[in-house]
């Protein structure tokens, strides 16, 4: 394992006679121009600096196409920004004395069975926290609305082979994560939610933020998710993340989480009260990990030095600071925080457009207002790097026309499918037509698309039609059937 960069730095801040006065009138104009340029219909921004809100802002619609404007109290899913609050409420509880970073996560849930033993007997909180596993991203465990329980996720996860030696590498796995949340639950004798709506919203005075999915549903001044579809930008469903509550279910404001960036620039205090003991929170904001840098592509403008992982935060430099940052994403909404602790500065983001990537480029300009920038145009030198890749453009009429027939007759394709980790689907053919039910979701008619490939209708309104691949055996059979990126072999009867 490298190294190198395990080592605490600390840089210190240029002299304040040096800094100019921020201009936030132009600022103000960037951001409006900006989300303008990306076609953000609702964003949220809040900066502070020395405990003070010098910036906050909320713009836009809620929804494109209809009048509710959004303010600094919208609320937005913040995503895997969640992630430093399960951080900070494990910290709680290594304050408490009642579990350690270190300790075995079996000791907590045993049950956790890994494919590989000796990695389920050595795995460690730690490990948890800094997705070091060794196993590939399990995402469809809670995206793809089958319907798992979190018992049998942690079931399944035995049959998941890692990708990577243990401890070797960094790999983002929101479930290894969601299961601290699991671990907070069995210690404190709270659910996760309850434990930080109690430990840390209250105290902080977060009065607009929701700790789950499936309580910001009918509360007022929400955002609504947008994705481009083709050229246009649309309106999306809603994804629940409640199932890895702790990896990423918190809806929040700007406005609210501009307390939370005060709380965590002073390093677990809010007033004069310290919910984190000073030793503990530095364990949080202290490297563990290389993270790799092509990961986010904006860095190719930032340069950093180095990029690491702490507890639930990426921590860099820029222009000579430590930067402790992480972003947030989940199906037509994302968010960013960025906190540069020596200068007591932070800023978040909140927008409903999906991985609308304008989000580094409001941060890196409110660091450079106060840390000597050259007034760098970051929407235009961004937009190069992330230019549009239209999401759900297999929905278009073009990805639905069929370019080649089927290769065999259609009941060849019939028969049950299955994988370990994720179940079986089963594909029938009656009357003339092929039908699959796809793990837990009801039986969908199957459409042919080019040659071995069919989409499923789905029979649920805003669910997005799975495209099942199959693999003709060359003998004029089928051994598997490929979904999401998942193989599902065969059975021979």
């Amino acid at each position: 394992m490298k190294r190198a960069f395990l080592a605490a730095i600390v840089l210190a801040a240029p002299a304040a006679a040096q800094q100019p006065k921020p201009d936030w009138a132009a600022f103000d104009k960037f951001v409006a121009q900006a989300q303008r340029d990306w076609r953000i219909p609702a964003l949220g921004i809040a900066v502070v600096k020395d405990d003070s809100v010098v910036f906050i802002k909320g713009s836009g619609v809620l929804e494109n196409g209809k009048p509710t404007r959004a303010d600094e109290h919208t609320r937005f899913a913040i995503g895997s920004t969640t992630k430093a609050m399960t951080s900070a409420a494990l910290a709680m509880l290594v304050d408490e004395g009642k579990l350690h970073f270190d300790d075995k996560v079996t000791r907590y849930i045993p049950e956790l069975q890994l494919a590989d033993p000796w990695a389920t007997r050595e795995l460690t909180i730690r490990d948890l926290l800094t997705h070091r596993t060794g196993l590939p991203g399990t995402d469809l465990f809670w995206a793809s609305n089958w319907n798992y329980s979190p018992a049998e996720i942690i079931h399944r996860l035995r049959y998941i082979q890692p990708s990577a030696s243990f401890r070797s590498e960094w790999q983002y796995q929101n479930v290894m994560y969601g299961l601290n949340g699991t671990i907070i639950e069995r210690v404190s004798g709270m659910p996760w939610d309850a434990f930080i709506r109690a430990r840390i919203f209250k105290p902080l005075g977060m009065n607009e933020t929701e700790a789950l999915v499936s309580s910001i549903v009918g509360k007022p001044n929400v955002a609504v998710p947008h994705a481009l579809v083709g050229d246009s930008v649309r309106v999306v469903p809603i994804r629940s993340t409640d199932l890895v509550a702790s990896a990423g279910s918190v809806w929040s404001s700007v406005s609210d989480m501009a307390k939370w960036m005060r709380f965590v620039l002073d390093s677990g205090r809010v007033g004069s009260t310290r919910l984190i003991k000073q030793e503990t929170f530095r364990e949080i904001v202290t490297p563990q990990i290389e993270a790799p840098m092509e990961e986010y592509p904006a860095l190719q403008l930032a340069k950093p030095d180095f990029f690491s992982y702490g507890f639930g935060w990426f921590i860099q430099d820029y222009r000579g600071q430590q930067v402790w940052m992480h972003t947030g994403s989940i199906n037509g909404l994302c968010a960013l925080i960025g906190l540069m602790p020596n200068e007591k500065l932070g800023v978040y983001v909140l927008e409903n457009l999906d991985h609308a990537e304008i989000r580094h480029g409001f941060m890196y300009s409110v660091f450079d207002l106060y840390n000597g920038g050259r007034g760098r145009d970051w929407s235009a030198d961004l937009k190069p790097i992330f230019a549009p890749r239209p999401r759900l453009a297999g929905n278009a009429p073009s990805a639905q026309r069929t370019t080649a027939p089927p290769s065999l007759p259609l009941e060849r394709y019939a028969g049950t499918y299955v994988d370990s980790a994720y179940g079986e689907i089963r594909v029938t053919f009656d009357n003339g037509a092929l039908q699959a039910a796809v793990v837990t979701d009801p039986p969908a008619a199957l459409q042919p698309v080019n040659m071995e490939a069919f989409r499923a209708q789905p029979a649920v309104a805003g669910r997005n039609p799975a495209t099942l691949v199959f693999q003709p055996d060359g003998i004029g059979g089928v051994t598997s059937v490929r979904v999401s990126g998942i193989t599902f072999t065969k059975v021979r009867r």
